[in-house]
């Protein structure tokens, strides 16, 4: 089978954030299945030149971290220009025929698979105009709407508003049109209006990497790596710096990686922002512990899969673990400020002891794969059933069994 594997944006040789990680994970169990991918998206400035087997639109930036002020509020413009979301808005620059003209030229496909709402969100047409599956990386109107409630100010609560409500739209066309829906969390699939519907096919996902959670050198106490430039992730920090890090002792090092849009929040002085890291698994591996302090949002935690597969010890709030059928011995669960500060403080002050509360997490690992491909199979499985159906529904019908019909209707008088 050769499917269009349609995103925002053309893989990267090294995946750094978790949208591009959990593609890289979902486009293996696809390979491991024998189907054959043709990649679809833009590419970022700069970015290596196409591969033979990807199609790209354009050069495009289309990510907050690093925009300016007035680009941002370009894509604002634009959005409210095509009544669009303003994800789908930064990549809505084709024409139909255009689109359609490039995607042609990967050859006769049965179907696309659309990875995260996107792109057909700003091209409507693409989940129906072939058999397509659809890949809900998150429920994004309802991260939307928490976008909206933490808000500082009317303005950017009225514009997450407006994002939510057109988000759930498109979500919801996107949805019927579909032959098959991907969430990434059993949770999502009610979020999209889906719960009971057997064309929702929940995914596990794996980060793929070798176990090196004991190499190196503990360099901090505490680790926390994310995209904070994603609104959810960084009410999650927010929530980490301002709630639970004035509860930890002071010559407790805790170190943040990952990128931001504008500045990272204040801070106390044993709390150091690295910005993106060059080695996320090196800094995850310097840990003494990690904290997955996820407060908002939907989907699964791919820091949250990550952690587990290193077999780190953690503390994780309950939403950290969405996606996540069994915790690690060596993680905790904690909720409120005081609780997640405790825990820190115990699990900390055993590493420094010297006892290693690391474990192989390869078992997790094999697991979270062997799942990740049974779901591709069983979405396949329903694609495939999908498409046979279709093509039986236009099936052209044998010119001689018309005759034969109308002079059998006659002879019977009818």
């Amino acid at each position: 089978m050769h499917l269009l594997f349609v995103s925002s944006l053309l893989p990267d040789d090294d995946p750094s954030t978790g949208f591009e990680i959990a593609n890289r994970a979902i486009v293996a169990a696809y390979r491991h299945h024998g189907v054959q991918l043709t990649f679809v998206g833009f590419r970022r400035p700069g970015s290596r030149p196409a591969k033979a087997d990807e199609i790209c639109l354009g050069e495009l930036a289309i990510e907050n971290s690093g925009a300016s002020t007035l680009r941002k509020a370009a894509w604002v413009g634009e959005a409210f220009a095509r009544n669009l979301p303003v994800g789908a808005a930064k990549v809505a620059g084709l024409g139909r025929a255009e689109l359609l003209g490039r995607l042609a030229e990967a050859g006769p496909v049965g179907g696309y698979v659309l990875s995260s709402v996107q792109m057909p969100a700003a091209y409507s047409f693409l989940a129906r105009e072939k058999p397509s599956i659809f890949i809900a990386h998150n429920v994004e109107h309802r991260s939307a709407r928490e976008n909206a409630r933490n808000a500082g100010g009317l303005h950017t609560r009225l514009l997450f508003g407006r994002e939510a409500a057109l988000l759930e739209r498109a979500e919801a066309t996107i949805c019927r049109d579909a032959a098959v829906v991907h969430t990434l969390s059993e949770d999502d699939r009610a979020g999209l209006g889906l719960a009971g519907s057997d064309k929702c096919v929940p995914l596990a996902l794996t980060v793929g990497r070798p176990n090196v959670a004991d190499a190196g050198e503990r360099t901090h106490d505490v680790g926390l790596i994310g995209t904070w430039s994603w609104a959810p992730n960084r009410v999650g920090l927010d929530w980490f710096v301002d709630a639970v890090v004035p509860l930890l002792p002071s010559d407790m090092s805790i170190a943040v990686a990952g990128r931001f849009d504008g500045v990272p929040p204040a801070a106390p002085a044993n709390v150091t922002f690295l910005g993106r890291v060059e080695d996320a698994q090196r800094f995850v591996g310097a840990s003494r512990v990690l904290a997955l302090a996820t407060k908002g949002g939907t989907g699964v935690q791919l820091k949250t899969i990550e952690t587990f597969e290193e077999g780190m010890p953690a503390v994780a709030t309950p939403q950290a673990l969405r996606g996540v059928d069994s915790v690690p011995a060596n993680v905790r669960v904690a909720d409120t400020p005081r609780d997640f500060a405790d825990r820190i403080v115990e699990l900390v002050a055993a590493e420094r002891g010297g006892q290693s509360l690391r474990l192989d997490g390869a078992a997790f690992a094999r697991s979270q794969a062997t799942a990740l491909e049974a779901g591709i199979a069983a979405g396949l499985e329903r694609f495939t059933r999908a498409i046979n159906t279709s093509q039986a529904l236009v099936a052209p019908v044998d010119p001689d069994t018309i005759v034969t019909s109308r002079l059998a209707d006659g002879a019977a008088g009818r």
